[in-house]
């Protein structure tokens, strides 16, 4: 019984430390709207807006409505947003 529980108290361990790991996603997004002052960002995401705040260390003046763009998050803060790259084009 003893080791039934060491075994399951170990595989607990490895989910929550796999789990912090990937708490951080990427994902790409539609920017709405963006308010430097208020260090926050509107953006759609697979059809719904999501307002999310975003770190001081990204410089929202290079983003702006309508910009198709990369962000990481991390547990609803925006760490860093990137230029989406465009889909290569498919074809002969």
């Amino acid at each position: 019984m003893k080791k039934v529980a060491a075994v399951l108290a170990g595989l607990v361990l490895v989910v929550s430390l796999v789990s912090l790991v990937f708490a951080a996603g990427e994902k790409k997004v539609v920017v709405k709207s963006v308010d430097a002052k208020a260090a926050t960002m509107v953006v759609t995401d697979e059809g719904k807006d999501e307002t999310l705040n975003v770190d001081k260390s990204v410089d929202l003046g290079k983003v702006k409505a309508g910009d198709k763009v990369m962000i990481t998050v991390d547990k609803d803060m925006v760490m860093s947003v990137k230029p989406a790259k465009a889909k290569a084009a498919v074809g002969c």
